[in-house]
């Protein structure tokens, strides 16, 4: 696993949560909620691509 991805998805968590509490104080809870589940989903779709490789990976060790 590379630590760029654990930099990469700590710096989406930080972006989020900053546009959260500003969404959130500015009086768009909706729209905060919106930006969560974006950012919820861009990190899901990284985890995904690993895991793929992970499994193409574990395929090919044991020559499936």
């Amino acid at each position: 696993m590379n630590v760029d991805l654990i930099f990469k998805i700590a710096a989406i968590g930080i972006i989020v949560a900053v546009l959260n509490q500003l969404l959130i104080r500015s009086g768009r809870e909706e729209q905060a909620m919106m930006t969560t589940l974006a950012g919820l989903i861009v990190v899901l779709m990284m985890i995904i691509q690993q895991i793929s490789v992970l499994f193409s990976t574990i395929k090919s060790t044991f020559g499936l």
